[in-house]
């Protein structure tokens, strides 16, 4: 079921399933989308800042909107970032399991068009054992019934 600006309410959770990281998917998007030693090479990992093969902040960013669009809140005409912060605070390794909690930390009503509003999203990407892998606070355009 959609959900419009009405439907929105400020404290609501969404949380995802849990989705499990591969080395070899690490490394292939990696080597597609940024190519450094400790994200393609796990030898060369080991002796780098993160002592091990870690997935890019890229890759993480790109499992959390997989999550949060096929399994978040279904936000009426998609989801629209208007814009937001990203970070993170510790990589995601080979063997995690991830999973999004999405938390709707605000609701405004356009005062200039009445047939839209935005959501801020707290989207906090996290392993099974509760570690931040990645925290997004994003601004989502959201429409009116009518």
């Amino acid at each position: 079921m959609s959900l419009y600006l009405e439907d929105i309410v400020v404290g609501s959770q969404y949380v995802t399933e849990e989705v499990t990281i591969t080395a070899e998917e690490i490394i292939a998007f990696a080597t597609q989308f940024d190519p450094q030693p400790f994200h393609t090479d796990p030898e060369a990992a080991k002796t780098s800042f993160f002592g091990g093969l870690a997935a890019s902040g890229w890759h993480t960013a790109a499992i959390t909107m997989r999550l949060l669009v096929t399994q978040g809140p279904e936000l009426a005409g998609g989801t629209i970032g208007a814009g937001g912060e990203l970070s993170w605070p510790s990589p995601t390794r080979p063997g995690d399991r991830l999973h999004v909690r999405i938390t709707v930390e605000s609701v405004t009503a356009s005062k200039s068009n009445p047939s839209r509003g935005s959501t801020m999203l707290r989207v906090e990407t996290l392993s099974s054992d509760g570690e931040l892998r990645q925290l997004f606070t994003v601004r989502t355009l959201l429409f009116a019934r009518s």
